[in-house]
Order: structure tokens, then sequence, then C-alpha cells
């Protein structure tokens, strides 16, 4: 059987993904693709020899750059040795077990444990069903319930899916899955959601009020991530966390921190609980484990609930991947190089370095109302109007499509927001590029959102 000549040119790499690949969230009417061949650091080429610079870190997740050759022969030499076998029953592997043994030594205290997936929302599928099945095992088999926020984003399995606060990603596959409510986001900026309350006082409160409502002896858990990415790069006060984690414990109720952008160093400490000294139960993890080299993500346990989970025949539920020998072996040369070239205090500086160039040249733009930042995750939140704060409205093309067809940055919209979570080793001078780019588009954009030429 002969087989189809590969595609040479950019021009038919491009006509064979849009022939083949099914893309997320692309609209049907767009025919641009912009296929990626190559990367090192902050950099990466595309098919015609572009050259980009990336200030997402693809998906929030390159902490370490991209092309680094070390991870190549890791993967390699792992490869030559054991590629893969399962880690069901008692089998396990040397590489896997001490990926689990470095990670419970980097986590917030009492999460001794760990559980691995392939990803963020294999990670969040299955903590939701870990701390249902906690209760469960204690008996307290009414504990159904999960707590979760609008504009949370959770990934796009069925029960992180659904606790997922966007209806966007509801319509059309309904029904969820039952016994998910949702609460107000922290969102200090939007002080209308709080009727003048202080933000806090007031989400406590209504989470107070929801418990009091669904029951708590009926609620299982509450997912959150410590600072909500898709959402916009929503920071909340610094007594949140701390107070929901208050509320819960009164409650028996557990926490789940949905970690799969903020941890390995992106925030600056290895995970967010750490930042806002907050102590969950379970942290779900991926993403910037391996810097995106290959799939892997691990949820981090609490020693309490792993006791449950442990006894009699453990957690009935598995991954063909869990613990793969190869990911673990990447993930473990990952730390080594965050931890060896300084990235936690690195995401620190440069991250506060491309907030001051943000304030500096993009500040006192009219579409320009809030910029925020923790470490290297950035958000500058764009109105039509500072006074009234109305959202700017996003048209096509899209701001990030603009900025990276005219200047070759790479960023990406959010909730009417354009956020930065660029590699952990990007330079000061690749900071000022991005957001002098970023400027050069923004300075022209108009309160209905067109853009002058």
């Amino acid at each position: 059987m002969s087989r189809t000549p590969l595609p040479a040119s950019a021009a038919e790499l491009a006509a064979a993904d849009r022939a083949r690949i099914i893309h997320p969230y692309l609209p049907g009417s767009v025919e641009e693709r912009v296929v990626m061949t190559g990367g090192s650091g902050c950099r990466l080429t595309d098919a015609e020899g572009r050259s980009y610079l990336d200030a997402t870190g693809g998906l929030w997740l390159a902490q370490i750059g991209h092309g680094r050759e070390e991870l190549a022969r890791v993967a390699h030499d792992q490869m030559a040795r054991l590629e893969y076998f399962t880690s069901f029953w008692e089998f396990s592997n040397d590489r896997a077990v001490e990926l689990a043994t470095r990670l419970t030594s980097l986590a917030p205290e009492g999460l001794g444990h760990v559980y691995f997936t392939s990803g963020g929302s294999e990670g969040n599928e299955a903590a939701i069903k870990m701390a249902r099945y906690y209760h469960h095992r204690r008996g307290e088999r009414d504990r159904t319930w999960i707590l979760a926020r609008h504009k949370a984003y959770h990934g796009i399995g069925y029960g992180g899916g659904s606790a997922t606060g966007f209806p966007v990603y509801h319509e059309g596959f309904a029904p969820m899955m039952p016994h998910v409510s949702h609460l107000t986001p922290p969102w200090p900026y939007r002080q209308e959601l709080y009727g003048g309350e202080d933000p806090t006082d007031f989400l406590i409160r209504e989470l107070e009020e929801r418990i009091a409502e669904i029951g708590g002896e009926n609620i299982a858990a509450m997912i959150g991530e410590p600072i909500m990415g898709v959402g916009g790069m929503l920071v909340p006060p610094d007594d949140y966390w701390p107070r929901v984690r208050e509320v819960l414990d009164r409650h028996g109720i557990l926490l789940i921190l949905d970690e799969v952008v903020t941890a390995y160093g992106r925030v600056g400490t290895w995970f967010a609980a750490q930042h806002f000294g907050v102590r969950p139960d379970i942290v779900v993890t991926a993403k910037g484990i391996t810097s995106g080299y290959i799939p892997l993500g691990a949820l981090l346990v609490g020693d309490h609930v792993a006791e449950v989970l442990l006894r009699e025949n453990g957690f009935p539920m598995g991954y063909t991947y869990n613990g793969h020998p190869v990911a673990a072996a990447v993930a473990l040369a990952n730390l080594d190089i965050i931890e060896r070239e300084g990235l936690l205090g690195r995401a620190v500086d440069i991250g506060a370095h491309l907030h001051r160039e943000l304030e500096e040249q993009l500040g006192g733009l009219p579409v320009v109302g809030e910029i925020r930042s923790v470490g290297m995750m950035l958000a500058v939140e764009l109105v039509a109007d500072r006074g009234t704060r109305a959202p700017l409205p996003m048209l096509q093309p899209l701001l990030p499509d603009v900025i990276r067809r005219e200047t070759g940055v790479i960023v990406r919209d959010c909730a009417h927001s354009l956020v930065l979570s660029p590699p952990l080793v990007m330079t000061e001078a690749e900071a000022k590029e991005t957001v002098t780019a970023m400027r050069s588009v923004l300075e022209r954009a108009l309160p209905t959102g067109e853009i002058r030429r």
C-alpha cells in the first residue's frame, strides 16, 4: 500500500492541517495556520522561517523554555532502559517512585502522597472522584456536592468540565454532572460584584450561605484555582484562601486546589498554596511538572485522605499511563533545572520587571483598566471606559492575533484581558520587547474594540 507523501512546504503543511486536524476553539471560517517547527528559550520558529517571542509559555507551561536538549537525552536514555510498564496493582517503576519522593519533599506540609495522571483534565477528574470516594469510605455517602466558582476552568472532562464556570464550555455537552454549585469569583477590580461590601467578606458570607442551603453534610469538596487563569488572571485578596479554608474545616469539606497552571515556580514558589499560606487537602498539578516536554500530571494528596483511600483495595480508578517512567524521568530533570537555575526567584524578579514595564508603557492607555500579577502570571484587563469599567469588546481579528501578526510576539486573551505566562527563563530585554509589542497595538485600540490603522 502506498503512503501519502508528507507535506514539505509551509503552504502544504497549512493545507494538510486544514484538511486533517480538528483544532480546539478554532472558528470554522479561519483559514490561517501557524505551523511551528522549532523553538529555543522563549523563541519559536514556524514553517515559513518566521521567528516569534512566546510570552504565553504555550499554555502556561514552558517553565524552562523551549529546546532544552538535556531533556531529550533524558527521555532517550529512559526509553532505552524502560519505556513503559503499568503502575496498576502492585507494579511500579523506579522513576515514578523517585519522582513521588521528590514531589512530596517540595509539597506543602501534610501532602505526603502522589497519584499520577497524564495531565490536568485527568487530574481534576481524579480529584473530584477522590474527594467523593474519601467521604464514601468514611460512611458519609451523602457528601456528593462539589462547590466551584463562576469563571473557573478545571479542564474538559465531565467532572472538571462541570466544575468549570463558563457556560460556553457546557453548551452542547449537557447534561453536565449533577451536584455542582458555583460561587462568585474573587475579582476585586469588579467591585460591582460585591455591592460595595469588602470582597472577601462578601465571598465568605456567600460560601457560608451556600453551605447552609445545600447542607454541609452533603458537600464533598470545594475546588478552585489559587489564581484564576482562564478567567483573566484573577488574583484573590490575601485573606481569601485562609478564610475559605477555615469555613470548609468547620464543615468537614475538603479543599482541592487546581494548581495545573500555578505550580512548579509560576508564581515564584513551588506551589501557589505556599504563596497564599493555605493548606489544601488535594493539589492537582500538571503542565510545568515537565515544562510540556512530555504529558504528565500529579495529584499531591493529604496523608489523612490517602490513609482512607489506601484501605482495602486502594483507590479504584487508574489511567493507562499512571506513573509513566519516561514522563517521570523528564519531570525529574525538569525540576532539577528549575532548582539549579533558580527559576523560582527568577519568576519573582522578571515578573516584577514585566509588571513595571506594563505599568510604564500601558498604564496610561485609555483601554487599560487594571494590571495585575503574581510572579510570571500577568494580566492587562481591557475596558471601553475607565470610569465605568465596561469591558472592551473583543472583535475579530482578536487583539492577540493582531499583535502576533504585526510584531511576532505571542500573547493570549482571556475574559477581556491580555494575559502573559512566559517561560521563566525570559530575559529583561524580552520582557521589554513583549510589552512594547503590546503597546504598539493597544495604543491604537478604540473603545469599540476596533484598531486604528
